[in-house]
């Protein structure tokens, strides 16, 4: 098995689950009380958050990644598994820097929804993933369409994610307001969707929704543990 370099931090609460995750799918995989072979590079959220939030410096944050993304090289891994969803948007900078390629979560999430039979989903993250371009680049390129939820919907998710699931912090309340949304998104056009932020699986079960949903958490450990196995995600 490949060495899986993961960049975790950002946050704890959903690098933990993919922990959990990836050797759960490995043990499914290969039997007996098998682990995964990875290596984790642990960055420093409030050192990030500092850089994108209270500072807006994006060079800044990327330069984070980028060093996080060394050292995992450094120590061996065969390739990246980054563990956040908004991070993603400096994998087209990064990656020409570092030797081993990155395994991109939206195109392990895309995939997925192709292999559904979905045309058009809803996209539910941070801001900077439901406004950003990486994911309905990616999608596209799948023959996919995004519906990004509208400002209020937007604030609500985003709100919840930083001031409540990074914390660790899973409410009722707030599970209600993500099932409305994604209803609300679903007489819009949406056929399924996907849960674009690592933490928000922990909050939301496939059962709780009207429409297909994608954990994007579980569809990159699913994709790490081919690639580790077989050379490719």
């Amino acid at each position: 098995m490949q060495k899986i370099g993961l960049i975790g931090g950002l946050s704890w609460v959903s690098t933990a689950d993919y922990y959990r995750r990836l050797n759960q799918i490995a043990q499914a995989r290969l039997g007996g009380v098998t682990s995964a072979h990875l290596v984790l590079e642990s960055v420093n959220r409030q050192d990030y958050v500092d850089a994108v939030i209270e500072r807006q410096d994006e060079a800044a944050a990327c330069t984070q990644i980028l060093a996080a993304a060394r050292s995992v090289e450094r120590a061996g891994a065969s390739f990246i598994v980054i563990c956040c969803n908004d991070v993603h948007r400096f994998v087209s900078e990064i990656a020409p820097q570092v030797g081993i390629p990155f395994l991109h979560i939206a195109e392990a999430a895309a995939a997925a929804i192709k292999a559904a039979g979905l045309c058009r989903v809803a996209l539910l993250g941070v801001r900077k993933t439901m406004e950003g371009n990486f994911y309905p680049q990616v999608l596209a390129r799948h023959g996919i369409e995004t519906l990004v939820p509208n400002e209020a919907e937007k604030a609500f998710i985003h709100d919840s994610i930083y001031e409540e699931m990074v914390h660790d912090v899973f409410t009722e309340e707030t599970r209600r307001g993500y099932v409305k949304i994604v209803d609300d998104l679903a007489t819009r056009g949406a056929e399924g969707a996907v849960l674009a932020c690592t933490e928000i699986p922990l909050l939301l079960a496939p059962e709780d929704l009207n429409v297909p949903s994608f954990s994007t958490t579980q569809l990159h450990c699913e994709a790490a543990i081919d690639m580790a196995i077989n050379g490719k995600g």
